[in-house]
């Protein structure tokens, strides 16, 4: 409904154009027929004749001429009156400007690569925006709410307006050249509902999934979700650790959300043709300290297990992850030692 109403006074101002491009062609092809004018002189009849200005007959017309000009005042006047009253109304509504607003929103669309897709703009999912911005990391919104969505269009973020759980919306979005998708949508039976519709899109896409209940949990991950995160689980571990290790959980937050210190926590893969595989852990520990600075932490294997035992004769194979603290000019320097020679 809201598209429709938007392109409505666009269409009525290409109207208006189309029909006061037809009234000017039908009066020069008229003056032209009857009179044997010029195709300049009888533009110019046209013009005059459909303007009141009056100045003047190129010549004296005949009868023939002087009824179709009759003819021509009176058809001519209304459709000018309509198309200036249509032309002024499309200017001044700014539906103009939506239009280009529009246009440049879809073009940006189509460029996003590697990008996120958050799904809800409520609490939580305000919070993941403003994370991914202060990442420098592109995303896009795909929120139900109207006015949310012109809330965040006007703070000069990407939105999207629409069901996140249907596949035209998710096309929209770019979920074939996406990085991850978020859903953070107050239901969690929509959530399941994106999360099945997002996995039928994309198999490889990386999902996160916000659960209000303990018990919808299970259902989200049969339904496609890699990670579901329970609020209140999570809020009570964070301030049993707050409480007991304070200054450690304030490190760890401080580092991985970047906030104020240099050093960042990253997990890098290890890719086919890097100079690591073969590689003991304890020499790639060493070989990255020496080289980047970086500190390595853990290795995610394989298998999927986190191995921190890094001094051990453990080979660096193709395809696991090594988890890296640093800053970013040695994080840098450490994925590109893991991704080719």
């Amino acid at each position: 409904m809201d598209k429709v109403v938007a392109q409505s006074p666009t269409r009525r101002f290409l109207l208006g154009i189309l029909a006061f491009s037809l009234l000017v062609i039908g009066g020069t092809l008229g003056f032209l027929l009857i009179e044997g004018l010029s195709i300049v002189d009888s533009l110019f009849m046209t013009v005059i004749t459909i303007s009141t200005v009056g100045f003047g007959e190129v010549r004296p017309l005949s009868p023939a001429g002087r009824l179709f000009t009759i003819a021509l005042i009176m058809g001519g006047a209304g459709v000018a009156a309509y198309s200036l009253s249509i032309a002024a109304e499309f200017l001044i509504s700014g539906a103009w400007r939506a239009q280009l607003e529009n246009r440049r929103r879809n073009r940006m669309l189509a460029q996003l690569k590697h990008h996120f897709i958050v799904c809800g703009y409520g609490r939580v999912g305000r919070h993941v925006a403003d994370e991914l911005a202060a990442e420098g990391l592109p995303f896009v919104v795909i929120e139900t709410n109207a006015d949310k969505v012109a809330h965040i269009q006007r703070a000069g973020r990407l939105a999207l307006q629409g069901n996140a759980a249907n596949n035209e919306v998710l096309h929209e979005a770019g979920i074939d050249r996406a990085k991850g998708l978020v859903a953070t949508v107050n239901s969690d039976a929509e959530k399941v509902f994106i999360a099945l519709t997002a996995r039928g899109m994309r198999a490889d896409l990386r999902i996160i999934a916000r659960a209000n209940y303990e018990e919808s949990e299970a259902k989200l991950i049969r339904a496609g979700a890699d990670r579901v995160i329970l609020p209140y689980r999570t809020s009570g571990k964070r301030m049993v650790t707050l409480m007991i290790r304070p200054e450690v959980a304030d490190f760890l937050d401080e580092v991985a959300h970047a906030s104020g210190l240099e050093l960042l926590i990253d997990q890098i893969a290890i890719m086919e043709g890097s100079p690591l595989i073969g590689r003991s852990m304890r020499d790639v520990r060493t070989q990255l300290q020496d080289q980047s600075g970086a500190t390595l932490l853990a290795c995610r294997m394989s298998g999927g297990q986190i191995n921190t035992q890094l001094g051990g004769a453990d080979t660096v194979r193709a395809g696991m992850q090594i988890i890296a603290l640093g800053t970013r000019e040695q994080l840098q320097l450490v994925i590109g030692m893991a991704c080719s020679a």
